[in-house]
């Protein structure tokens, strides 16, 4: 695959890849030319500031926004061209963790009924099986909780609810809209590790949205970073985090907060607010508050490249590389 916005496609059992995707809504552009794959099994972390169009994007891999433009191939299948009761089926395939866990549940509903609930659309026999057994998964007792309302349980218990009703139709892929963002720190780890574990258990592929690139590196395998619509950088979350390649990804681990407060403070920031979705600018997207953009960064827009195993970017100079500026 070449041109802009296009990184090349692993080698590998590819479950969900995405070509060419773009999202608008009216004038503005969410997702512009986004291209790339998630391997069967593996953990994709989503990165990047508020309004960049992480959310846009996952809901066009679910339908739930039709894109304006592109392919979404799940297991060799595109999503954006199936309709009707093939579209359906291949939806119980791909579930979705939201960012509220209290808000995404019916507060009028039993929580044995939220759960079974895609079971009975599914026309699924055996749900109250099912639902016993996604529950003790995500470690809630069935006999305590299956009668009881949403309002009756903390975020992180109705986090777990949220967890066990995506997974009870046995997914292939779940996406996690920021899943641990609204919940207290202390409770963050716990559903990380439970993740983690379902992950294990269900033989699960995940794409993890998140703001906290911390909680990104530690259940990520790899990471893809979002700038205003555009897709920045992408690779292993080790290489990424370790050698960052784009200034905006750089700027980014930069900025996580480190225990301690003698630190020093980050040596560069991003100027101003990001430009408008409506009308991003020229080249490459980043310029206008990169520090080192220079005439080309305007002119041209920057096309993926690889420049590490697995690790590509969009830049005409990457931050390993800054000779020529």
């Amino acid at each position: 695959m070449a041109g802009s916005g296009t990184a090349q496609l692993r080698q590998g059992e590819v479950l969900l890849r995405v070509e060419h995707l773009v999202v608008e809504y009216g004038p503005v552009h969410a997702v512009s030319d986004m291209s790339f794959d998630v391997e069967r099994g593996e953990t994709l972390g989503l990165v990047g500031e508020s309004g960049c169009g992480k959310s846009s994007l996952s809901r066009a891999v679910l339908q739930l926004r039709r894109p304006t433009a592109g392919k979404v191939l799940f297991d060799g299948i595109d999503l954006a061209a199936a309709r009707g009761e093939r579209l359906r089926r291949l939806r119980r395939r791909i579930q979705l963790v939201f960012q509220d866990p209290i808000a995404s549940l019916n507060p009028r509903r039993r929580v044995g009924d939220i759960i079974a609930e895609p079971l009975i659309i599914a026309g699924i026999a055996e749900r109250d099986r099912r639902v016993r057994e996604v529950l003790d998964a995500v470690g809630l007792d069935p006999d305590l909780v299956m009668r009881r309302r949403p309002h009756e349980f903390s975020g992180g218990q109705c986090q777990r609810i949220s967890i066990a009703r995506a997974l009870v139709l046995e997914p292939d892929l779940v996406i996690c809209d920021e899943p641990v963002s609204a919940l207290d720190v202390s409770i963050r780890a716990q559903i990380l590790n439970l993740l983690e574990d379902m992950k294990a258990r269900y033989g699960l592929t995940l794409i993890f949205i998140a703001h906290d690139l911390a909680v990104v590196k530690a259940v990520s395998d790899r990471v893809a970073v979002m700038y205003l619509g555009k897709l920045c950088e992408i690779g292993p979350a080790e290489q990424v985090f370790e050698h960052p390649a784009h200034p905006y990804t750089a700027v980014l681990l930069q900025a996580i907060p480190l225990p301690d407060p003698d630190a020093a403070l980050p040596e560069s920031v991003p100027a101003g607010e990001p430009p408008s979705p409506i009308a991003p600018p020229s080249g490459c997207r980043f310029r206008t508050r990169c520090a080192m953009a220079k005439a080309r960064c305007a002119e041209q827009e920057p096309e993926m490249r690889e420049i590490a195993p697995g690790q590509f970017v969009a830049c005409h100079f990457t931050t390993g590389n800054l000779s020529g500026r």
